[in-house]
Formats: structure tokens, C-alpha cells, sequence
């Protein structure tokens, strides 16, 4: 059943909306909504989640322990590398000689080779992890400096700067609201779901909840509030939902781990983490953005087919969304293998040297992990395709004599 009317001008204003999906759309939506908010409030991590996991003991509580500090150093002395590719042997070779605030004199710091093959030089500054020294040194006892990172902030806003000038000089409003739902995202990450995962919550469902907020604010601030962003937005649920399935399904049938370097090994240090669930977070994570660009796409094409074939059924709109779609398909495809072979090009280079076959290496954790991520992510991404097509072209419906379009604004 529909109704329509037609208003203003445009394809968004041309569309005969289907009011029976039209309800079964925003019904389903709004209870995601519901779920969402009530996953928020249910995994909202205390206050006192990093202190907590920091009294866990192991080697990460040193950055969360009581009196450690980050003070910056100004490289006053380089030294030259040592010899080999190991960590610095004592013989003073890769060692920095820093001036830092508060310190009469100049405090030298051990750094691993690479530190010093990087180009650092005089005037150049450091991140300095200071560890004050243990009540029962005594009185006189001075605080221990180790090497933390270089300063990278000047580097890092300019890159910010620049991004945010050429986003804005070319994508204009679009742009500047894509802006703030990125700036969200990090928000719920950072703030919220980092902390909930540390705090012991399951991971897909933290994660499966914080998608789905940020996907939330994310469309309807970039591309407005309509029924075109709504398809795209219950695709892209559906697609999460279908990629964390898929996930879960194949980190437990390859009996992965869920650690894989260093990082995952000192984060086990926390307590009962279910590293495995922390991976099938990371899987829907990580095809978020993939998904949010191919729904945003097909419902676009769905509503753009159908303002110039208004009269063409549901299955020929859907068919000829779907040949758009393939194309899409493919190109995000090689996206996602391509983004994984980059960040990862240290770890192939490793295992190639191994020489061995490469099948006998895809049973490593480090590599299975990362084929399993984006095989997973793109088989998520090729079903959303024909759902969110398929619900797009169920509330884009033909027009019948007589009838004029409604307007979908919701």
C-alpha cells in the first residue's frame, strides 16, 4: 500500500514511497535505536576502568602506575649506532644525552638502533617515560628515564591541518559535516568503547553498540535526514551484524587467538580479557567505513533510477542498482586487500623470508589473523550490497497512474 504527493524538486522529492516498508523501515530503525542506548548505559565502562586494570600488575601497569610521568627532552648529543640489529648493549652506542625541565644536569637515555637510524639529531625532542624511584631507595633516590617516543605533534598538525583545508576547500558542507562524524566516531571509540572493552565487556556486542551510534550520527549529519540516508543506514546495520557473524563464526572455527604482537601480549597482562572476542570487535571496526560508502552508494543509485524510471517495477530498479553495485564491489574489494597488504607489508616481509610455502604460512597467527580480517570484512561488504538494494528499492516504489511521489523527509 502507498500514498503520495509530489513536493519541491529533485529525485528526493520525486520518489513514491512505499508506506507500508516506509513503517517497517523506520519501526526496525527505531529499535536499533533503543538497543543502541540501552547497550551504552548497560557497558558504560566506571570511571576507574585504566586504574583497575593497571593494579592488574605486568608490564603495561608501569604507564598507569602512581607518580609516572611523560616529560618532554631536548636532544642535546646523539651517539652512534650500535652495531647490529639487537636492542643497545650498554657500551654507550644508541644513546641519547637529553636536557629535561627539572633536572640539574643532562640525563642519557638507551634507544634501539632504528631510533638513531631515523635522523634524529640535535634540537630534536623526545617523549621521556620518567619512573620515580621506589620509597625504599631512600630519600636520594632519583627517578629512572627511559625512551618513550619522538615528538611528533608538529608534523601531525600540519597533516591535520592540511587534510582538514582540502576536505573543506572541495567537499564544502558535505565535507565539514563528514568532519564532525569522524570527530564522533574517534569520540565513542576512544571514550567509550576502549574502555568498555577494557573494562571486561563482550566485544562484539561493544562493538556491535558502538557502531551502530556512530553510524547513527555519522549519515544523518553527512547526508541529511531522509528516507535515502535511513536505506542506507539499515544497510549498513545489517551489514555490521552480518560481518560480526561471520567473524565470530570463523576466529573460533581457526582457533585464533586473538594476540598477535607484542601489544595483544602486554594487554594480557589486564586480566580476563577474551582476546577473541577483541578480534571479531576489530572485524566490524574495521568494515565499518567500506560499508558505510557502498550502502550510502546503492540507496543514492536506487533513488537516482528511480526518479528517471519512475514507472519501472521494483525488480528492474533492483537489477539495475545491482549492475552499479558490482562495479562498486570489485574496486572497494582491492581497497580492502590493498589497505591490509600496506600496514602490513613488515609482517609479509618476515614471513617471506621464512622460505617457506606460502600456504604452510597462512597457518601463522599473524598472517591467518589478517586474511581471515579481510576476507570476512569483504564478504560483509558484498552482502550489504543487494540487502541495502533490495530495501532501497522496496521503499522506492513505481509509480501508478494518477499517483504523484511523497516526500520522504522523515
Amino acid at each position: 500500500m502507498s500514498h503520495s504527493h509530489r513536493a519541491g524538486s529533485g529525485p528526493d522529492h520525486q520518489i513514491r514511497i512505499g508506506t507500508t516498508a516506509r513503517t517497517a523501515l523506520l519501526s526496525g530503525l527505531g529499535l536499533v535505536l533503543v538497543a543502541t542506548l540501552v547497550g551504552i548505559v548497560v557497558w558504560w565502562p566506571p570511571g576507574d576502568t585504566i586504574e583497575r586494570s593497571a593494579e592488574a600488575g605486568g608490564p603495561a601497569a608501569q604507564f598507569a602506575a602512581p607518580g609516572v610521568t611523560f616529560p618532554t627532552g631536548t636532544i642535546t648529543e646523539v651517539s652512534e649506532r650500535c652495531p647490529g640489529t639487537g636492542l643497545p648493549d650498554g657500551s654507550g652506542c644508541s644513546t641519547l644525552t637529553l636536557k629535561v625541565a627539572g633536572e640539574a644536569g643532562p640525563i642519557q637515555v638507551q634507544v634501539p638502533p632504528e631510533v638513531i637510524d631515523s635522523g634524529l639529531g640535535a634540537g630534536d625532542e623526545v617523549e621521556l617515560l620518567r619512573t620515580p624511584a621506589p620509597p625504599e631507595a631512600g630519600e636520594g633516590a632519583s627517578a629512572s628515564y627511559s625512551y618513550f617516543a619522538t615528538e611528533r605533534n608538529g608534523t601531525l598538525l600540519w597533516l591535520v591541518l592540511f587534510f582538514v583545508v582540502v576536505v573543506l576547500a572541495i567537499a564544502r558542507w558535505r565535507g565539514l559535516f563528514g568532519l564532525i562524524g569522524l570527530g564522533f566516531g574517534g569520540a565513542v571509540v576512544w571514550w567509550w568503547m576502549l574502555p568498555a572493552l577494557l573494562n571486561g565487556s563482550p566485544g562484539v556486542g561493544v562493538a556491535l553498540t558502538g557502531a551502530a551510534a556512530i553510524m547513527f550520527v555519522v549519515l544523518y549529519t553527512t547526508h541529511g535526514f531522509s528516507l535515502r540516508t535511513s536505506t542506507a543506514l539499515a544497510g549498513t546495520i545489517l551489514g555490521i551484524v552480518l560481518t560480526a557473524g561471520i567473524g565470530v563464526l570463523a576466529i573460533g572455527n581457526a582457533r585464533l587467538t586473538g594476540i598477535s604482537d607484542e601489544g595483544g601480549a602486554i594487554l594480557a597482562t589486564f586480566g580476563s580479557l577474551d582476546f577473541q572476542a577483541l578480534l571479531g570487535c576489530a572485524l566490524v571496526i574495521a568494515g565499518l567505513g567500506v560499508l558505510n560508502d557502498v550502502t550510502i552508494t546503492q540507496a543514492s543509485a536506487v533513488w537516482e533510477l528511480r526518479a528517471v524510471s519512475p514507472q519501472a517495477s521494483r525488480a528492474e530498479i533492483f537489477a539495475s542498482a545491482m549492475r552499479i553495485g558490482r562495479d562498486h564491489i570489485a574496486s572497494t574489494i582491492y581497497t580492502i586487500v590493498f589497505a591490509y597488504a600496506g600496514t602490513g607489508v613488515i609482517l609479509l616481509m618476515l614471513l617471506r623470508v621464512y622460505d617457506r610455502p606460502l600456504l604452510e604460512l597462512l597457518n601463522t597467527e599473524q598472517l591467518a589473523e589478517e586474511v581471515i580480517r579481510t576476507l570476512v570484512t569483504s564478504i560483509g561488504l558484498v552482502l550489504a550490497v543487494p540487502v541495502t538494494t533490495a530495501i532501497a528499492a522496496l521503499i522506492a516504489a513505481p509509480v501508478v497512474p494518477d499517483e504523484m511521489a511523497v516526500d520522504p523527509a522523515i
